[in-house]
């Protein structure tokens, strides 16, 4: 009986151990890939945000030129590029992330490019609401 209840208490205990591990991998997995130098927060802050920021403003009132229409295209791609580089190098923590990263923003951000490169707007804000309700999802979760 003793026996047993040592056993037990071990592996209570070493599950705890793994919990409390896999915890801090997940975590360590959000905030940086395991090879590369930059995190996730300077990805989301240079990068994501900016572009995501800068293909709304030229969505609202609609592109004035081509001009306008090329940037557009240009951070639809940009956007398209983050979806895979958020999925790369371990940063993927959970099925949310995976959803959000790897299908929502990805999808989204293809559908405006290719609804931009038609000069279709009304299509291209549709897909703009896609994609950040890719970003609303994930920070959900995940911001702190």
């Amino acid at each position: 009986m003793k026996a047993a209840r040592i056993v037990l208490a071990l592996t209570i205990a070493a599950l705890a151990v793994s919990f409390g591990l896999s915890i801090d991998q997940a975590s360590a997995q959000k905030t940086k890939g395991k090879t590369r130098l930059a995190s996730t927060e300077f990805l989301m802050e240079r990068m994501v945000r900016p572009n995501c920021a800068d293909l709304g403003k030229i969505l609202k009132d609609g592109p004035a030129d081509d001009k306008d229409w090329h940037h557009a295209a240009s951070h639809a791609a940009c956007l398209n590029e983050m979806s895979y580089v958020l999925m790369a190098d371990g940063r993927c923590p959970d099925g949310v992330w995976a959803k959000a990263a790897g299908t929502t923003l990805r999808e989204g951000s293809a559908e405006v490019y290719a609804a931009v490169e038609s000069k279709d707007l009304d299509a291209a804000k549709a897909a703009f609401k896609k994609l950040t309700s890719a970003c609303a999802a994930c920070h959900k979760e995940h911001k702190d």
